[in-house]
């Protein structure tokens, strides 16, 4: 089937980084065949089904690279705002996911996923806290959200799903087996990371990830911690050790690098090992990144790093927009200098960047021909839209995910006019509210309210 998108300012993000305004999309299928003026393709492909984005913007499919997509979109808003560091992980968050059975798995992976497609994010990163991956699998192939998926991976410590390392690998090796590369839904490598694998086990994962093609991800040095533990049981910082072991390179991306010395900087350049860059997580627990974050500074020296959201009781929203926003506004004042890491930069960490820094930017990450037809039409009959200015600057300071009017991805359209068209939504959140109930009633893990709460019905 082919189908043609016309009229909206198609902001290709291609290696001229070309806005053709009024211009049009064409889709056969799954993949873009044609971009360009409006009246000649409308000429040259006569059957095409005519999709209308009349002053709209079109902008590839944005990229999440860091998501959890299971325990905690359930309990948004749940874990307490002012815990210590580490509460929110071992009295909050992995007891909850500890309690989780398929049936949550797939009910939590559809809320995430109906959440970033409406936001105009068409590819997540699952970060590595998912313990049912065919019940995930089967709900973004479902809703059509394309995404990289793998299961628990830890081998050191107490909690849900640890197991020798042999085992923790053989988990990996099935999902990357199951869901192989170029699929909607592909494995991946995925380890907890921090300080929670054992040295085997970091470079088993290395060496299945290299020898399947595929990617490997984990969470490293968001706090102090990391790199105390490291220091402490090693001698060595964490991607010091890490590239001791082996472990760095292309096929690997490290959630968050917050905490990362001069050293690991270069290990990190020289390696070209990517980074997932969470920066409202950071934010919002409180981790040090407006002093210790060194993510543009990787950038501006030719590193790969993606952006992404987190988790639902961290960087809490699946906006992609809103989190390029505060990434730039940390940049530059960090630095104090307002010539540095704008709209426009932080918007290729969005999509062609973040899909280099994912291994996936032949497929995804701009509109071009011969790529996947993953593309957002942004509605601009708002008020952060009127009267329009450039629309790098608009997309990332003056507007959010809410402009997002239809998306599609490979070429099918899963979000009409806002509304996610593939499931029932509604359905979807009673059962998400039901699910939310029985999960904290199996962990007997009850909600606080600061300001009281009274029945006034």
């Amino acid at each position: 089937m082919q189908r043609i998108i016309t009229g909206g300012d198609i902001v290709t993000m291609n290696p001229a980084r070309e806005v053709l305004v009024g211009g049009s999309v064409v889709v056969d299928d799954d993949r873009i065949v044609a971009v360009g003026a409006t009246r000649a393709l409308l000429a040259e492909y006569p059957s095409a089904t005519v999709f209308d984005a009349t002053d709209c913007v079109i902008t590839p499919g944005m990229i999440n690279a860091h998501q959890h997509l299971t325990g905690d979109p359930l309990v948004r808003s749940c874990i307490p705002d002012l815990l210590p560091p580490g509460a929110s992980i071992f009295e909050w968050s992995v007891p909850l996911h500890g309690a989780h059975d398929a049936l949550d798995d797939e009910v939590s992976a559809s809320l995430a996923a109906v959440e970033a497609l409406t936001s105009g994010v068409t590819t997540v990163v699952e970060a590595g806290t998912v313990a049912h991956a065919d019940s995930v699998a089967g709900a973004l192939n479902t809703i059509g959200l394309r995404a990289t998926l793998g299961v628990w991976g830890w081998d050191i410590e107490e909690g849900p799903f640890t197991a020798p390392c042999d085992e923790v690998l053989d988990r990996q090796r099935a999902v990357v087996e199951a869901y192989p590369a170029g699929g909607l839904v592909e494995g991946w490598v995925t380890l907890v990371g921090h300080d929670l694998a054992s040295d085997a086990l970091m470079a088993g994962a290395a060496d299945l990830a290299r020898d399947y093609g595929t990617g490997m991800t984990m969470h490293l040095s968001p706090t102090s911690s990391d790199p105390e533990r490291y220091l402490e049981r090693h001698g060595r910082r964490p991607v010091e050790h890490l590239h001791h072991l082996g472990v760095l390179g292309r096929h690997l991306l490290i959630g968050h690098g917050v905490w990362l010395d001069d050293l690991e900087v270069e290990l990190i350049l020289q390696s070209e090992t990517a980074i997932a860059y969470c920066p409202w997580a950071y934010l919002r627990l409180g981790q040090g990144v407006c002093e210790h974050g060194r993510h543009a500074d990787i950038v501006e020296r030719g590193g790969r790093v993606a952006l992404g959201c987190d988790a639902a009781n961290a960087g809490d929203s699946v906006d992609m927009l809103r989190t390029a926003a505060v990434a730039s506004g940390i940049a530059r004042d960090m630095r104090v200098d307002p010539t540095r890491f704008g709209a426009h930069q932080v918007f290729e960490l969005a999509t062609i960047a973040g899909a280099e820094a994912i291994g996936l930017s032949d497929r995804i990450g701009s509109i071009e021909v011969g790529k996947q037809a993953d593309l957002v039409v942004h509605r601009t009959d708002t008020p952060g839209w009127t009267p329009r200015g450039d629309v790098g600057l608009q997309l990332v300071w003056g507007t959010d995910g809410r402009s997002v009017r239809d998306v599609f991805v490979a070429g099918r359209h899963v979000v009409e006019s806002g509304r996610v068209v593939s499931i029932d939504v509604d359905a979807l959140a009673v059962a998400a509210t039901e699910h939310q109930r029985f999960l904290l009633d199996r962990t007997g893990i009850t909600v606080p309210h600061p300001w009281p709460y009274v029945d006034a019905q």
